[in-house]
């Protein structure tokens, strides 16, 4: 078990440069993405979903999500943060199962994203993924991840007014950063300034170098399913 969160904490709070993960789907690329350079390495559950021949949201079951999770912590000697889509909770709030799983896996940090569920239903999901943390003695870092870029139909503004209510809440919920996929490059700043954690950001094709986003407020740039989509 790893489970180096005190090292994973430090490049997520504590770098001077915005943390790049690179996210694998197994234990190959994991591998591969270590002896690159990679000072950590983040999940794909898209990634792991198409290796397993399924569909990306929620098609994966804890087991599947934790099994790779285990291959991927096994197989290298760096921090690993565990994407664990909505937490495949056994009720409508109960994650503590999937914490203890990845906590024993040894997950530095997890990704659990609100998808469809509202800013209620979801803070609960962080609090308790947060209690069982912290009842394990684990400092866990979560990263509280919401889609409402994603699901557009909005006016930007409106966006990303309601993405940094959202974060605020998960944030006094127990996160420790906040993920914004889809967000543009130009409401990175006002993201960053609103939402009293670090930043996350997608990076991938079209997207600035990382320097660049870390000068707009970017604590941590993910590259999500591009790399398993290249592949």
């Amino acid at each position: 078990m790893n489970n180096d969160t005190a090292a994973f904490r430090a490049l997520c709070l504590d770098s001077p440069h915005p943390l790049v993960l690179v996210n694998a789907w197994d234990a190959a690329s994991a591998r591969i993405m270590e002896a690159a350079g990679a000072p950590a390495i983040a999940t794909t559950s898209a990634g792991v979903a198409w290796s397993l021949g399924r569909p990306d949201g929620d098609a994966l079951t804890r087991a599947e999500a934790v099994g790779a999770v285990t291959r991927i912590v096994d197989a290298v000697c760096v921090p690993v943060s565990a994407d664990i889509e909505g937490g495949y909770p056994d009720s409508s709030h109960g994650v503590a199962r999937t914490i203890d799983a990845v906590l024993d896996a040894g997950a530095a940090g997890i990704n659990i994203e609100d998808g469809t569920l509202s800013p209620t239903e979801f803070a609960a999901r962080v609090a308790d993924a947060r209690r069982t943390a912290d009842r394990a003695g684990v400092a866990l870092f979560i990263n509280a991840r919401t889609d409402v870029f994603l699901h557009g139909g909005r006016s930007t503004a409106a966006l990303t007014g309601e993405a940094i209510e959202r974060g605020r809440r998960y944030v006094e919920a127990g996160a420790d950063g906040v993920f914004v996929p889809g967000a543009a490059e130009t409401e990175i700043a006002a993201l960053s300034s609103g939402i009293p954690a670090p930043l996350n950001v997608l990076g991938g094709p079209g997207a600035s170098m990382t320097a660049a986003l870390g000068s707009l407020g970017a604590a941590r740039v993910s590259l999500g399913s591009s790399v398993a989509q290249a592949a």
